[in-house]
């Protein structure tokens, strides 16, 4: 058994089997349901009875971070087993969910209970991004490497990821309000495809006029990477299974190799990425052997 112990959060997106295969924790953000319902992303099963809902909401949920409490739920049995903990989390930029992370740490420092032993890491990025970067620390912890040597290489593979995402509206970002750069799209633009990328805030990349355009703008995407040896990667989606069934399916044939994992959207995204989301994440494959 690894020293080191993973934790990510759910807005990774890993799929069950694969977490669960690289021995990594998960620690639920919450999606909020007007004033009087919080319910934990992970217990939200019927996924197209919310982004139906999502669809025709006068006004979106909105989502909360992981609590201190749900963080020392997660590290107090790992550091009790022995373990160092790893903790990935999805952008500061993005969530708070880092800094109650950190909170929770220097909490069980204080007890005495270990808090000393977890690093906390800001992935910079989001959804598919995290994913990536938790199995390069899940994988670096199997093959042995101490909590700082784990560390140093998620900033290492950090330093050569890069994903795009691709939305059917920039509305669902508006709405929550985490559009950032792209806010200048705003207005006469608001019919057009964004393509976008996560460098610790929602940054624009490009604008598309069509659907087709789109997916081909994405295809482009996978090419460059496999053209700079970036060959380990994920393909996400929220409500477009064909969309993103097409992208691995041309994904095989760039990368000429399988998807470290494909997922859909949980509601905590998806609030703000809305339906009809694409997303194309890679990494050097080194950092994942």
């Amino acid at each position: 058994m690894s020293s080191v112990a993973v934790v990510t959060d759910t807005t990774a997106y890993l799929p069950t089997d694969v977490a669960e295969r690289n021995g990594i924790s998960v620690v639920s953000l919450y999606v909020v349901f007007g004033s009087d319902r919080t319910v934990p992303e992970s217990s939200i099963a019927d996924f197209p009875a919310f982004f139906e809902e999502l669809r025709s909401a006068d006004s979106v949920p909105t989502t909360s971070q992981p609590s201190v409490g749900d963080f020392l739920s997660a590290y107090e049995p790992l550091l009790d087993a022995g373990h160092d903990v790893v903790s990935v989390h999805i952008s500061e930029g993005l969530s708070g969910t880092a800094g109650a992370a950190r909170q929770a740490a220097e909490q069980l420092e204080r007890d005495g209970k270990g808090g000393e032993r977890v690093r906390v890491v800001d992935s910079a990025t989001a959804a598919g991004g995290i994913g990536l970067l938790t199995l390069v620390a899940a994988r670096a912890a199997a093959a042995g490497a101490g909590l700082d040597a784990v560390v140093q290489r998620v900033n290492e593979a950090r330093s050569e990821y890069k994903m795009w995402f691709a939305l059917d509206t920039l509305e669902f970002l508006r709405r929550g309000g985490r559009i950032g750069a792209a806010s200048a799209w705003i207005g006469s633009t608001m019919k057009v495809k964004p393509i976008l990328t996560v460098e610790s805030t929602m940054t624009p990349v490009e604008r598309v006029r069509t659907s087709a355009r789109m997916f081909e703008r994405m295809v482009d995407y996978a090419q460059q990477r496999h053209d700079s040896g970036a060959d380990a990667w994920v393909v996400q989606h929220c409500t477009a299974p064909d969309q993103a069934r097409r992208l691995v399916a041309r994904c095989r044939e760039i990368f000429g190799r399988e998807p470290e994992f494909v997922s859909e959207l949980g509601p905590v995204m998806s609030v703000h990425a809305g339906p009809g989301m694409l997303g194309l994440a890679s990494v050097p494959a080194r950092f994942l052997q």
